[in-house]
């Protein structure tokens, strides 16, 4: 089945001082779904009012699923919206 690009954006629901403490075990569950092929980037939105992920999968569901593991989310951190789209182009040099 083909690897089907998801952006993941979520945005804090609490303050930073509250989202702060849940940073390295976020980091950590990040590091683990790029591993497992899953993350392709992320990082903090500017200003700093949540984050960006850009994931591959075969089916939203696995984002969705995998999503449910993430600190932020358990924490009550922030909301996720899941945007999946089929990109038509690509630079050269970059592979997914």
């Amino acid at each position: 089945m083909a690897q089907n690009l998801f952006v993941v954006d979520l945005t804090y629901v609490v303050p930073l001082d509250q989202v702060d403490p849940h940073l390295e075990p976020n980091r950590d569950f990040l590091k683990t779904n790029y591993e497992a092929g899953l993350f392709v980037a992320s990082g903090p939105k500017k200003p700093r009012t949540g984050g960006i992920i850009l994931a591959k999968a075969e089916i939203r569901d696995m984002i969705e699923a995998v999503l449910q593991q993430d600190p932020f989310k358990q924490e009550g951190l922030a909301e996720y919206v899941v945007t999946e789209f089929n990109p038509v182009m690509i630079a050269d040099g970059v592979t997914f």
